[in-house]
């Protein structure tokens, strides 16, 4: 009979596990009889995405890590639909008591009040205008955006604030809100950054499969810089002996597309992403496996990860200097070494409350 734990599931880059560490008890599911001798592709099995209420009662999350660009951050969706095999956001959803695995991908917690409670924290007055950014951990326009329109219900509520924010994603449906954002930057108000890991199609469909494709991010880049927003390209993460060899090509076609600044972090693995990549390495690219895991431990001082402050996102060794070096050349050679105009904070303006509320104590 198929392994559960190792089954290819449409759509999904994780299998059912790893445990989850909090919990005392670990459940084992079995692999349903009508998928244990299906030969055909098009009939494996598939997992549904379950939508469930995220009762929280604020919506401005404050970040404290000394290597992390912003203090403020906002995340309308609590797990990722896109299914990234890397994500260093999974060890989260151990918190709600899922998995780091599949139940990252398919169990995401929706938080449908966030654009009132946003409008409710600007009102604050202990509120200092300054950017805020949006996909801090989750990708706020991952599919379940479509449905919900949280984001573009916060988006709404920032261009009336005039609130600065920058914006990080993998997915082209931040092109919907053109609408939105092409104000917003006329005020100087937004930057957006894609990420864009692979140029690969077949690479990226595996590796983050629920994602746009790498031809339609480029797409994104390119119709948002038209419209006059900001736009960057971030290569995160670069994965030694997967994608690394890609980064002048991802750069060249970043400047290509109308591109203003590119960055980069590297491949890091805390706590449960570590299995939840290693068993998709495994399960999905084994003749990769030796040498991707061997040069991730090459610039992690021999382990597969390194969780300390000013290292975890560049890492260390001969091996992390090469990329380093291999990226900053070619940002240079494309003009993408620059950095996007501050944003504007001299403009904000409490929205309004429902109501005709006063501004908040």
């Amino acid at each position: 009979m198929t392994d559960p734990a190792r089954t290819n599931l449409v759509g999904r880059a994780a299998s059912a596990g790893p445990p989850n560490r909090y919990e005392r008890v670990h459940v084992e599911h079995e692999q349903a009889e009508s998928f244990a001798d299906e030969p055909m592709l098009d009939h494996r099995p598939r997992v549904a995405t379950e939508f469930l209420p995220d009762a929280s009662q604020s919506i401005l999350t404050r970040n404290d890590s000394p290597d992390i660009s912003f203090r403020w951050s906002i995340n309308p969706y609590r797990g990722c639909e896109h299914g990234c095999a890397y994500c260093y956001a999974r060890p989260t959803h151990e918190l709600l008591g899922f998995r780091a695995g599949l139940d990252f991908e398919s169990r995401i917690l929706v938080k449908h009040h966030a654009a009132e409670l946003l409008r409710r924290e600007l009102n604050h007055r202990g509120w200092k205008p300054q950017p805020i950014a949006i996909s801090g951990v989750t990708d706020c326009y991952q599919p379940a955006e479509r449905r919900f329109r949280l984001t573009r219900g916060l988006l709404e509520v920032l261009l009336e604030a005039r609130q600065p924010v920058s914006i990080i994603t993998k997915n082209a449906l931040v092109r919907r809100d053109l609408d939105l954002l092409a104000p917003m930057a006329q005020r100087g108000l937004v930057h957006v950054f894609l990420s864009i890991t692979t140029l690969e199609e077949s690479l990226a469909r595996i590796m983050e499969p629920r994602t746009a494709t790498p031809s339609a991010r480029l797409r994104t880049v390119a119709e948002l810089s038209h419209a006059g927003v900001p736009v960057g390209v971030m290569l995160a993460p670069i994965i030694p002996g997967l994608n690394d060899a890609e980064i002048p090509s991802i750069l060249r076609a970043a400047r290509d597309a109308g591109a203003a600044v590119a960055g980069w972090t590297l491949l890091h693995l805390p706590t449960s992403v570590e299995p939840v990549f290693r068993e998709w390495l495994d399960r999905r690219l084994p003749l990769y496996r030796d040498r991707v895991e061997a040069l991730i431990r090459s610039t992690r001082g021999g382990h597969m990860n390194d969780a300390r402050f000013g290292h975890r996102m560049r890492g260390q060794g001969e091996y992390a200097e090469q990329i380093a070096r291999t990226f900053h050349l070619f940002a240079k050679r494309y003009g993408l070494d620059g950095r996007l105009a501050d944003l504007n904070a001299t403009d904000f303006r409490p929205p309004r409350m429902p109501g005709g509320q006063l501004r908040l104590f």
